[in-house]
């Protein structure tokens, strides 16, 4: 390993470190206290300090000369612990959607403009799809991120796409704006191929009870076994309805 790349890493360990410190929150946190803690010179924590309260993970307290965690470490780790909780509330829901239909379900959630494959119920048929618990996927590519994206406010999701697809065509852009319209009609994503060749996946979003989108249910198999007909009157249906008493144990009250 050269010596730019090991410094790199010291750098960051000792970040997460003063984070670490920082968030504990059960002694003051002030320069001298934290360099000590971590093994550095004032100096470079100082920089350290700067370089993440830019970033709003840490705050200074002018009056008291200590730091504290900032707005983006709170919605962090708020986040980290709803997700937690959509996913202990959602197995059961998986593991009925996998008894009834026996093919995978998984619980999905969007990162920036990824979305991630979190926790899974497997099937137990021989023929199945590799099981990506723990990836990450442009939204763009699957049902899960589409049905997750398609409830977002219209001018928000519209200025969004246009940054994300910057050097893609008007004509295209639309086209993928009227796909997520219709998604959002139906309130279901299916998708052929987008996570692997000869791999259908049907998704479903999670919603609580300001409308708010926590996430996505998607169930995935071999396209073989998923053909249109059990799609429309077996798994889609089955899908939306564990949705929506999902969705009703975080407060929402929409129709099915």
């Amino acid at each position: 390993m050269n010596k730019t790349k090991t410094s790199s890493l010291h750098s960051i360990s000792k970040t997460l470190e003063l984070i670490e410190l920082i968030a504990d929150g059960s002694s003051s946190h002030k320069l001298a206290t934290l360099a000590g803690r971590i093994g550095l010179s004032h100096i470079k924590t100082s920089r350290l300090l700067t370089m993440l309260m830019e970033r709003g993970f840490v705050e200074h307290d002018k009056e008291h000369g200590s730091y504290l965690p900032g707005i983006n470490s709170i919605r962090l780790s708020q986040k980290i612990l709803d997700n937690q909780n959509v996913m202990k509330v959602a197995k059961p829901f998986m593991e009925s959607l996998e008894k009834a239909h026996d093919e995978a379900v998984y619980v999905v959630f969007m990162k920036d403009t990824d979305v991630i494959f979190m926790d899974m119920v497997d099937t137990e048929q021989q023929v199945k799809a590799a099981p990506i618990i723990g990836q990450k996927f442009p939204f763009f590519t699957n049902a899960a991120g589409k049905v997750i994206m398609a409830f977002e406010p219209r001018d928000y999701l519209h200025k969004y796409l246009k940054k994300v697809f910057r050097k893609t065509s008007p004509q295209e852009l639309e086209r993928f704006e009227r796909e997520l319209s219709d998604i959002r009609t139906n309130r279901v994503a299916v998708d052929v191929g987008g996570l692997g060749e000869g791999i259908t996946t049907i998704a479903v979003a999670i919603t609580d009870y300001a409308g708010k989108v926590l996430g996505a249910l998607a169930l995935m198999g071999p396209s073989f076994r998923l053909l249109t007909e059990r799609l429309d009157q077996e798994i889609i249906p089955s899908l939306l309805g564990n949705a929506q008493l999902l969705s009703e144990k975080f407060g929402y009250a929409g129709a099915c």
